[in-house]
């Protein structure tokens, strides 16, 4: 199944190993010259007023991404990476 990167952009990134919602893909790290994505990037956990303040950004390599769906896109994440919340 082909998808756009414009489609993974709605999709709800969820780490399997502890069941968190990460968020939504807002940056693809790319090899320009194979064209491969290498890395799902996703927003840090916000703060600050009105969630304008992020924190640090969460970068899942292509390896750790179980499935991409229709609806979703579910990554194993070990549970101390990247501080993504409470």
């Amino acid at each position: 199944m082909l998808q756009k990167a414009s489609e993974l952009r709605l999709l709800d990134v969820i780490n399997i190993s502890d069941g968190r919602r990460l968020g939504n893909v807002y940056d693809l790290d790319m090899d320009l010259a194979t064209g491969e994505i290498k890395a799902l990037i996703v927003p840090g956990p916000g703060g600050g007023w009105f969630g304008t303040k992020r924190g640090a950004e969460i970068i899942i390599h292509w390896d750790q991404i179980v499935r991409i769906g229709k609806d979703v896109i579910l990554v194993d994440l070990p549970p101390s990476t990247g501080s993504y919340g409470p």
